[in-house]
């Protein structure tokens, strides 16, 4: 049964921007495995604007609730090239809570676009 599915889309250089200006932001938004995947990419900022429109696309397909936790939810992939979610501490709770037994991720980035959908399913 799906329990809730979430969409998002992220401007890569409007992004990118973003994480230049602020600092700190992209330790506050990822985790260090997720900075360190993307560092060693050709795509860098278009991966970390993908798993940024993924953890919101997350968030929307658990209804947005106020107090999760950005580091509690973390984008990896298996060596075949698929992305996967993994969660914990406010994010695994309220899954818990709504029935979410299995999360489904699909992410793209092209034409400076980078897009997220989540479907968390019980």
């Amino acid at each position: 049964m799906i329990i809730g599915v979430g969409i998002d889309v992220a401007e890569i250089d409007r992004f990118g921007a973003a994480l230049d200006r602020t600092p700190g932001l992209a330790e506050r938004l990822f985790t260090p495995d997720e900075l360190k995947l993307a560092s060693g990419e050709d795509r860098g900022i278009a991966s970390l604007a993908a798993r940024f429109a993924a953890k919101e696309a997350l968030a929307k397909s658990l209804g947005a609730p106020a107090g999760l936790s950005w580091l509690d939810a973390e984008v990896v992939t298996e060596d075949s090239g698929r992305p996967l979610l993994t969660v914990k501490g406010t994010v695994a709770a309220r899954a818990a809570a709504l029935g979410v037994r299995t999360w489904h991720l699909s992410l793209s980035h092209d034409a400076g676009v980078a897009s997220a959908v989540v479907i968390a399913e019980g």
